[in-house]
Parts: structure tokens; C-alpha cells; sequence
């Protein structure tokens, strides 16, 4: 039996080129670079930019600093109209000369006029600290142009084979794919006479382990008649469009994809041949992802099934070229993308996903009010871990609106009942319909007997929230909004306006202290003039640093008794609450839990990416590839590991690793630098880390725990806070 070889275009389009038969476990997939120049190679954040435009108004380069070079003390950077030029070295458009630096990201371009949809292309040369210079990099092809559309010019087809193929009847196939993923199928088919296969398509199983054929929720099935015979042996399913993610709003793919809908099985009937494994493919739709640059294992399995499940739901929902909130809309929201974006940054060195939406979302912004007040956290995401203040200058201005400082009241919180906003204030947000009006969401769903689903969970996700004109949470995100948008004005030598801010948020933190707090309780209440405590009012403070630490303990022992009273996103925050409140043990517990309030139960039900709700029960119309649901991949990276940029870009490198109860754990995460790589394994009088820097990257490594000593490569340190060089380093902590 033959299956067509086949190849994708830039396009996404398939081109069927003979047909011979295909191994298995083929995938078609793209093609990453193998030296260490190449792989590092970045233009304003794509690392493939010869596969689209770039983002910026002038292009900024990075590459990464090969292994034997280690250090670098200089660059000379070429950039040429033509290839030809610049293999030999004639920079036509700019040669940035000799420059004495270590400085190997975001190097702006400084030459000639670049023009929008042309293509150019450049390349570098490097000094080690000897002086020494290094080979030429590859010659690598980039077109300027803006971030303003989803990119499709990402997107890359895998024809998927078979985890499992067998027999219902003899002319009734069952297919298992092994993970859900967004796309059709692909069939080799020859059959001399003209015939109908009756195909069907699901993510769910029912209980005799056929495709579930009513599926609860936003779950997906779909059937679909396929017409067979002479002169065609090679066909894709062509899919028909679903109205629920089709609408105004949604993100729709374009014609050289088609229409995709998730599923991992597939039921084929009235097959007149045998079906083998090489005759079927799930034709799926992913944009660039490399799945090697990243890796997390550890003592704990379920925890690392976790993980696996976020890290493929990162990878499996970004078919849109930009961040959706998943398939029941296929639309981007603000609070999606940021967590998305998160999770984004720990398993893939690739930025110009987030950056994509970011641009989409500042003109195409949604209702909740903490929605808004994602948006300077999403810029300043970009900026901490790629060292890019492109965004913070583009988007400054109208960061001072969408932080909506101007509805505070005289208290300095704000309000979505203030006076002040009207049409023109929904305008300057963004809203092309100016009727429209924020509204606090704090979590989500809220109570079903406010939404006619069936009251087994009555308070929702909000744990009974009391939503007041000033809310609580709403005003947390207000203050982070503050301090950021103070570190935007002093990027941007805005010093004035940064005192501006900075006096902002201490108004704003006053009023957390005398007016939303209940000091007899010890807790934080859902808003001014509340007399109601909710999980929300008081894990939101914490996780932003507005908790003075007389009153952390009492805050948290009243986080620990509400439980998981809070929805997959608001999770997130939870997580990152307990973790900064040095409760990592309650927060590990949290994340590896195997109630049906967890992310094991989401794969015990089936399903290979993160629902949008920990069950259809406490959200009935909830979909199963929802990447809001993702925060232990940035959780398990950011806190638990603790590697996080201690300067932006990742020059220096934060390594505060919690491990709680674990044994064992690697890490390997992906930086626009290189791959940290880490180990751990406790022992009888301690614990030891193996820790990679990559070149021309410095270390901060940083032990919280009450110790008898720390060796660094044997030898003993005196200080918690140890600065490591590039390369490999062994930091034994003993008790």
C-alpha cells in the first residue's frame, strides 16, 4: 500500500509528490537549525523571520553566543540588499563596524532606509575575550513590516500518524492520533469504483470507546461524508465551519489552511481496502514550535504529566498564528493571552507569538476591566524576558489609558462606576463601539444561578465575591498596573511622570491598608464598604506585594482554608501568591492534586491539552484546549525552579529553586541566550544542584533555606547569593 509523500509550502499548502509509503511515526516538521549561530538567530523576536514580517519599525538583531566562544567582547554586524552581497561581507545597507561590546540582543539597526514588504538579509561575526574572531554566522533573510495580523506566515502543517489503528468491523476503522490537535485529515484512498466514506472526527471517547458522538460542552465531534473513487487517491477532509468560533471577533484562518476543528480520533466506515497506519494522517496546524528546547522531569509523576499537559497545550493551541482563548470563540482576550504567553515563554524560545497578539489586543481590546490592566503586564513580559523596549515605546502613551488611572476616585482606587467612563474614554481604550462599558469579571464563570447552567456549584468560580463599586481585585491589578507603568517612565527618561506613578501606588496601597482591610480578621474584603472575605480579595494582594508582612500570615491561613475556590485562570494567581508567600509546599500540593479540581483530572477525563474549567460541571460550556489553564508550566519554571530574568533579556539569569518535597528534577528552559539547564537531587545531608549558564549569560543563584553550608564547585561560599559564570557549576546546600 502507497501513501503520497508529502511537503508543506510557506503557505501551509500541501503538495502531494509521489506516492511512496511513509514510516509511521514521520512527521513533517520544520526544519530548526543545528549550529549554535543559527539556532540563536533572532530578528525582533522571530526566530524565523524569513518566514514573515517583522514587528518593529526597525528590526533588531540577537544571536546567541556559541558554546566554544563562551564570552564575547565584540560584533560586527552586516546588512546587505541582496545574499549574493553578503556573502561577501559588502553590507550595502549597513556595517555596523567593529563594536567593543558583550551585547549580543537587540541590537537596533542603525543603517540605511529599510522599506516595508522588502526583504533583506544580514549577518555576524563575533570576538571571544581573547580577541579571537569566530566564523561568519549563517546568512539569515528577514522582511520588515508590522505585527498588526495573526501570523500566518508561522504556521506549519505535521502530518501526525497513528498512536493506534484497529478494526471495529471489516469495513470499520478506529483511529487514535495520541494527542488532540487543531487540523483535518489527511487520506490515501485508491479505489477504482465511486463511493462514500462516512468519517467522524472527535476529541472525546464514550463509555463503549467510540467517539463520542454528543459531546458535553464545547467539546468537538463532527461527521462528514466523503466522496471516493477514480481519478483522486489522495484527499483532505475539507471541514465545515462551526458558527461558534466563526463570529465577529474570532480569528479566522486563511484558505491555504482551511477549516481546522480539534480531534484526536477518527472512525472511518464503509472502507471497501484495508486501512493501514500510513494510509491516514491528522493533518495538523501548529505555529513554529520546537518542542526539544525545553524539558521538565521530577520525582513526582503526576506532577510531570502536568506539565507534559500544559507544555503540549501551548504548542497545540497556537494554530491562529496569535493566541485565542481556545475553540468554542477562537477570539484573543487579555488575561488568556498573558498566562498563554507565560507558559509561551518557559517551553519555546519563540517571541513573536505574544507580541502579535499584544499588537492585536491594544486595537481590538475586550469588556472585563482587569482585562484592560493585562495589557501593560503582557508589554512588560516582553520586555523581561527578551530585553526589547520596542512595545514600551509604541505603547506607552496609550498604556497611560488602558492602566485606567483615570477612574480613580479621590481614595486614588478606581471604579467601573466612575463618571468618567463614557464613550470617549471607551474610545481612547480602543473600542470601536464606544456603547460599550468595562465590567468587573474577578473570576469566571460567576455564580450559575446567574447563568442558567445547573446550580451544583451556585457561587461559580468567585467563592461568593460581593462585587462592589471599588473592588478589590480589580484595584490589585491597578497597583501592579502603577508599578510598572513608573518602570516604562524611567526606561523611557520619563522621570517626572514615573514620580507620578510611584505616588499613585502608594495612595493606592494606603488605601488597601485603611480601607480594604479587615484588621480584626486579618484578611482583605471583597471592596470598600464589603463585609465579605473571598479567596480572590485576598490571594490578588498577596500575589502584587501589597501585603505588609505583619499580615501575610494571617492572609495566607485564610488562602489556605478557602481551597481551590477559583477558576483555572484564576489559578494562576493563586500559584504565584503561595509561591512569593514562601507557602511552596501548599502550592506544589495544589498543582500535582487529583480531585476533579486539577490538572490530573483533566487528563484522566481524555483530554492531552488544558480545559477551559477544571470540569464541564463547574462550566458546561466549556471547550478542552483552553491555555488560560496552563500556569504550572510557567509555575513549575518561574517558582518552583525560580529561573526567571533577574535583568531583562536575560544578561543575568535568577535561579531560586523551591523544590518542597521533591527528590529529583531537571529543568531545561530556553532563553533568548541559550538553554539554562538544571538538576536537583536531595540527599541524606542535603541537596545538590548542577546548574548550566549559558555563554556570555551570568548566574544568580539563590539558596532562602536555613543552611550549615553551600560549596560552589567544591569550594565554600559564605553568602545565599552566588553569581555564577557561563557554564556548568555543582552547588551543594547542606543542612
Amino acid at each position: 500500500m502507497k501513501f503520497a509523500t508529502v511537503l508543506t509550502t510557506l503557505t501551509g499548502t500541501l503538495l502531494f509528490l509521489s506516492c511512496q509509503p511513509q514510516p509511521e511515526k514521520e512527521v513533517i516538521a520544520v526544519p530548526f537549525p543545528a549550529t549554535a549561530y543559527e539556532a540563536g538567530m533572532v530578528v525582533s523576536g522571530m526566530r524565523h523571520p524569513e518566514w514573515g514580517q517583522t514587528g518593529d519599525s526597525l528590526p533588531s538583531f540577537s544571536w546567541q553566543v556559541p558554546v566554544e566562544t563562551n564570552s564575547q567582547s565584540a560584533y560586527r554586524i552586516w546588512v546587505a540588499s541582496s545574499k549574493e552581497k553578503l556573502s561577501r561581507q559588502q553590507g550595502d545597507l549597513w556595517d555596523s563596524g567593529k563594536v567593543t561590546s558583550p551585547a549580543s540582543s537587540n541590537i537596533v539597526y542603525g543603517g540605511q532606509a529599510l522599506h516595508p514588504g522588502q526583504s533583506y538579509f544580514w549577518q555576524v561575526r563575533i570576538w571571544d575575550v581573547a580577541g579571537i574572531p569566530t566564523e561568519y554566522s549563517p546568512i539569515q533573510r528577514f522582511t520588515l513590516g508590522a505585527f498588526n495580523t495573526p501570523g500566518y506566515e508561522g504556521l506549519r502543517i505535521k502530518l501526525n500518524a497513528p498512536a493506534a489503528l484497529k478494526a471495529i468491523e471489516s469495513d470499520h476503522y478506529f483511529i487514535d492520533f495520541g494527542k488532540d490537535a487543531f487540523g483535518t485529515l489527511a487520506l490515501y484512498y485508491p479505489v477504482e469504483e465511486n463511493d462514500t466514506l462516512t468519517i467522524r472526527l472527535g476529541e472525546k471517547l464514550d463509555n463503549t470507546g467510540r467517539i463520542d458522538r454528543d459531546p458535553p460542552g464545547s467539546v468537538r465531534y463532527q461527521l462528514v461524508q466523503l466522496a471516493v473513487g477514480k481519478p483522486n487517491s489522495n484527499f483532505i477532509l475539507q471541514l465545515p465551519p462551526d458558527s461558534r468560533n466563526t463570529g465577529p471577533g474570532a480569528i479566522l484562518l486563511p484558505d491555504s489552511i482551511g477549516v481546522v476543528m480539534p480531534f484526536r480520533y477518527v472512525e472511518i466506515e464503509n472502507s471497501k481496502i484495508p486501512l493501514l497506519p500510513n494510509m491516514v494522517r491528522q493533518r495538523a496546524v501548529y505555529y513554529d514550535f520546537d518542542t526539544e528546547t525545553s524539558q521538565f522531569k521530577c520525582s513526582d509523576t503526576t506532577l510531570n504529566k502536568v506539565w507534559d499537559l500544559c507544555k503540549y497545550t501551548i504548542e497545540g493551541t497556537s494554530f491562529a498564528g496569535i493566541y485565542v482563548d481556545g475553540d468554542r470563540e477562537r477570539i484573543p482576550y487579555e488575561a488568556d493571552a498573558y498566562i498563554n504567553q507565560l507558559s509561551h515563554y518557559q517551553v519555546d524560545r519563540e517571541y513573536s507569538l505574544a507580541r502579535r497578539t499584544i499588537i492585536y489586543l491594544m486595537d481590538h481590546p475586550t469588556w472585563p476591566t482587569e482585562w484592560q490592566l493585562h495589557m501593560a503586564m503582557m508589554i512588560d513580559a516582553d520586555y523581561q524576558y527578551t530585553g526589547n523596549k520596542e512595545l514600551i515605546r509604541r505603547y506607552y502613551q496609550k498604556l497611560k489609558k488602558k492602566c485606567l488611572m483615570d477612574l480613580a476616585g479621590p481614595e486614588g482606587l478606581i471604579s467601573s462606576l466612575s463618571p468618567n467612563l463614557n464613550g470617549a474614554f471607551m474610545a481612547s481604550l480602543g473600542f470601536q463601539d464606544t456603547a460599550t462599558r468595562l465590567q468587573d469579571i474577578v473570576d469566571w464563570p460567576p455564580a450559575q444561578k446567574d447563568t442558567g447552567w445547573p446550580l451544583a456549584t451556585p457561587q461559580g468560580e468567585r467563592d461568593g465575591y460581593e462585587m462592589m463599586p471599588e473592588n478589590t481585585v480589580v484595584n490589585a491589578f491597578y497597583y501592579r498596573n502603577l508599578e510598572i507603568m513608573e518602570s516604562f517612565a524611567r526606561i523611557l527618561g520619563k522621570t517626572e511622570e514615573a514620580e507620578q506613578f510611584h505616588d499613585r501606588a502608594v495612595q493606592v496601597r494606603n488605601a488597601f491598608s485603611s480601607i480594604l482591610f479587615d484588621s480584626d480578621r486579618g484578611v482583605y474584603l471583597d471592596g470598600a464598604g464589603s463585609t465579605h472575605a473571598s479567596l480572590h480579595s485576598n490571594m490578588m494582594p498577596l500575589a502584587f506585594g501589597l501585603v505588609p508582612a505583619q499580615h501575610i500570615a494571617s492572609v495566607v491561613n485564610f488562602i489556605k482554608k478557602r481551597g481551590l475556590a477559583c477558576s483555572v485562570y484564576g489559578a494562576q494567581y493563586l500559584l504565584e501568591s503561595l509561591y512569593q508567600a514562601d507557602e511552596d509546599q501548599y502550592a506544589l500540593n495544589i498543582m500535582r492534586n487529583t480531585s476533579d479540581r486539577g490538572w490530573w483530572h483533566m487528563s484522566q477525563l481524555g483530554s492531552t491539552m488544558t480545559l477551559e474549567a477544571w470540569d464541564l460541571k463547574y462550566k458546561p460550556n466549556a471547550d478542552w484546549n483552553h491555555a488560560w489553564g496552563t500556569a504550572p508550566a510557567n509555575i513549575i519554571a518561574r517558582y518552583m525552579w525560580g529561573i526567571r530574568p533577574e535583568t531583562p533579556g536575560f544578561e543575568t539569569v535568577r535561579i531560586e529553586p523551591k523544590m518542597s518535597d521533591l527528590t529529583t528534577s531537571l529543568i531545561e528552559l530556553p532563553t533568548l541566550r541559550g538553554t539554562v539547564k538544571a538538576s536537583f537531587a536531595r540527599h541524606q545531608n542535603g541537596k545538590t544542584y548542577v546548574i548550566s549558564i549559558p555563554p556570555n549569560t551570568q548566574g544568580l543563584f539563590v539558596v532562602r533555606e536555613q543552611v550549615e553550608s553551600i560549596s560552589v564547585d567544591n569550594q565554600k561560599v559564605t553568602t545565599p547569593e552566588i553569581t555564577l559564570t557561563s557554564g556548568v557549576h555543582k552547588i551543594d546546600v547542606n543542612f
